[in-house]
């Protein structure tokens, strides 16, 4: 393994600041159980809110469980008696799970039961969904 001089660590960690610099740095972070949303706040004031449950490997969490989430760094998020752990970037662009996960969610939503169907044709036998009214 090659050693890194002192000029490379300076300039790996002048990179390092540059990229911390154009990102929100996350301060703290909690699972709110009346709304069920894990709530990440920022120090720019701001802040993220994503449905604990939706996330693969804490559907059949407690609430205790749930309540143990922690900040990894300043990246990811990790609830050690789950041994779960994501990105705050990853989530904040809709990724709540592997890719299998992500699959079956959307292939969920697109399903073709005969219930569904006909819930369908009822609805649209009703005159289909209600008009917006503007105001």
């Amino acid at each position: 393994m090659a050693d890194v001089s002192d000029i490379e660590l300076v300039e790996a960690k002048a990179r390092w600041q540059a990229e911390r610099a154009g990102r929100p740095i996350p301060v703290t972070v909690r699972y709110d159980g009346k709304s069920g949303l894990i709530v990440v706040d920022f120090e720019n004031g701001a802040a993220f809110m994503v449905p604990a449950r939706a996330l693969e490997g804490l559907a059949d969490a407690t609430e205790g469980e749930l309540a143990e989430v922690e900040l990894l760094g300043e990246t990811g998020l990790h609830w050690e008696t789950l041994d779960v752990d994501y990105t705050i970037a990853g989530l904040m662009s809709g990724i709540f799970g592997s890719r299998h996960f992500m699959d079956a969610q959307r292939r969920g939503g697109l399903s073709r039961s005969p219930a569904k169907a006909e819930a369908s044709r009822r609805n649209g036998s009703k005159g289909g969904r209600p008009r917006k009214i503007d105001q």
